[in-house]
């Protein structure tokens, strides 16, 4: 048995190579520039609640493509270089406080923010408040994309 399973290998081996130049006679498609490789098109949807400023309350789309910014997001440039210098060296913008991490007892106001969407391949569902230090600062890091809240 060991003997046939040999020599059927080899057959197929040896029809495998003679159908090998046909294949390579057909052209491959081109492949994309390795630019658009790099690229990532990233869409966010921001909502922002009880800021204290009322023209940064609402629902701002914000769509950052490379070195395009577009949406309804106010601060639109701003807000898209902000995230592409906090995402470098692989850091997530929108990680949370750590659950073990002592902050601060204080409070920076009501406001609130919820940012769904996708970010550098990846889905984003992260919740923004102001309610200890930490968060407080969680939500100042990432102005533009958040406005300055009021206390």
């Amino acid at each position: 048995m060991l003997r046939r399973l040999v020599l059927t290998s080899a057959a197929s081996v040896a029809a495998l190579g003679v159908g090998a130049p046909l294949a390579a006679a057909a052209p491959l498609p081109p492949l994309p520039p390795l630019s658009s490789l790099l690229t990532h098109s990233d869409s966010l949807t921001i909502v922002v609640e009880r800021s204290g400023n009322p023209a940064a309350d609402g629902t701002f789309r914000l769509e950052c493509d490379g070195d395009r910014s577009s949406g309804t997001h106010p601060r639109a440039d701003r807000a898209c270089a902000r995230l592409a210098t906090l995402s470098e060296g692989g850091q997530d913008p929108f990680a949370p406080v750590p659950q073990d991490r002592m902050c601060t007892q204080q409070h920076g106001g009501p406001a609130t923010a919820h940012v769904t969407g996708t970010w550098r391949g990846r889905e984003i569902d992260a919740r923004f408040t102001r309610t200890n230090g930490c968060e407080i600062a969680r939500w100042e890091n990432l102005k533009p994309v958040l406005p300055m809240a009021r206390s």
